[in-house]
């Protein structure tokens, strides 16, 4: 908490601390009146002595409540993390034949699938989501939907292909954000949008990732990208065993044009570790949010506690 929307009523606080002060008073005259009586034996037998820290604990609750009441008065606000409205993520995945490779379990593609489409369950509700496979060309396989069904039946049918076009996918998931549909009373305002792209490997064909980089950057779309492998990862064709290690020097290059963050996994919990990460960071913007019923909920369960405690042990306020 870090600001309150009425300020100037948190100097009821003095009545408080004033409380407090005539609390300690009273106890104090209290023990000194006692001091006289010189036969302390019968004192004892005729009002014997409570537990103290009972009826310092019921005084205690109560004044806790009215620190908390006045609190909830001055209307605290909180940083918290809220949905984006109309947010866009395209998840645009590499599934070029390095990908085969199994030195994450049950192969990179298939670890791939299965945090992409936790992913895609953690992000909010009214998220648009697009899907975009890459390899030696680029396709928009899903375009903007807020069907969760559609995008990860999708995903389960992603296929593997030759060749690895990092920049095309960017330049394709460009075009899909293109395609949200406009906000009705915005209409000419784009939608806020993320692209998350996985990939192994370098680029092989297609347009640099320097290009698609910089038109991510003038469209104010931030990349968080991932790459995904281990450096023993390998692959088998026609009986060759071909070392297909990862290159995230290229990855984290567009992250930092664009203004995102790159991430590298090398087992499946750290992808799974990973889109958890991501999704925290493009799913929600922080936002300052008056927090008053947590300290007005808070007042009311202490009088309540204090309540219960003062009849359970008879306790009158000094």
């Amino acid at each position: 908490m870090s600001h309150f929307l009425s300020p100037g009523r948190l100097w009821l606080l003095l009545i408080v601390l004033a409380a407090v002060a005539a609390y300690l008073i009273l106890q104090r005259r209290r023990t000194a009146y006692a001091l006289r009586f010189t036969n302390l034996a019968l004192l004892d037998r005729v009002a014997p002595r409570r537990p103290e820290w009972r009826r310092h604990l019921t005084v205690a609750l109560v004044l806790l409540a009215a620190t908390s009441s006045v609190v909830a008065f001055a209307r605290p606000k909180a940083v918290v993390k809220v949905p984006r409205e109309r947010a866009t993520i395209v998840m645009t995945i590499d599934v070029s034949l390095s990908m085969m490779a199994t030195d994450i379990d049950p192969s990179r593609l298939g670890a791939a699938k299965k945090s992409a489409k936790q992913f895609v369950g953690q992000l909010p509700a009214k998220f648009n989501i697009a899907l975009v496979a890459f390899a030696g060309t680029a396709t928009i396989v899903v375009p903007p939907t807020t069907d969760r069904a559609v995008v990860l039946r999708a995903i389960d049918g992603l296929q593997l292909a030759e060749s690895t076009g990092t920049g095309e996918g960017i330049f394709a998931a460009l075009q899909a954000i293109t395609q949200v549909p406009p906000d009705p009373s915005h209409p000419n305002e784009p939608a806020p949008a993320r692209i998350v792209l996985e990939s192994d490997g370098k680029r092989t064909v297609g347009r640099t990732i320097q290009e698609a980089a910089a038109a991510a950057k003038a469209k104010n779309v931030p990349v968080y990208t991932l790459t995904i492998g281990t450096q023993s990862g390998f692959i088998e064709m026609d009986g060759i065993r071909e070392r297909v290690p990862p290159d995230p020097g290229e990855m984290q290059e567009i992250a930092r044009i664009t203004g995102g963050k790159a991430y590298n996994a090398e087992s499946a919990d750290q992808l799974d570790n990973v889109y958890k990460d991501i999704g925290s960071s493009v799913g929600y913007d922080k936002q300052d949010k008056e927090v008053t019923s947590r300290f007005a909920g808070i007042a009311m369960l202490l009088t309540f506690v204090a309540g219960a405690a003062a009849i359970a042990t008879a306790t009158r306020f000094p």
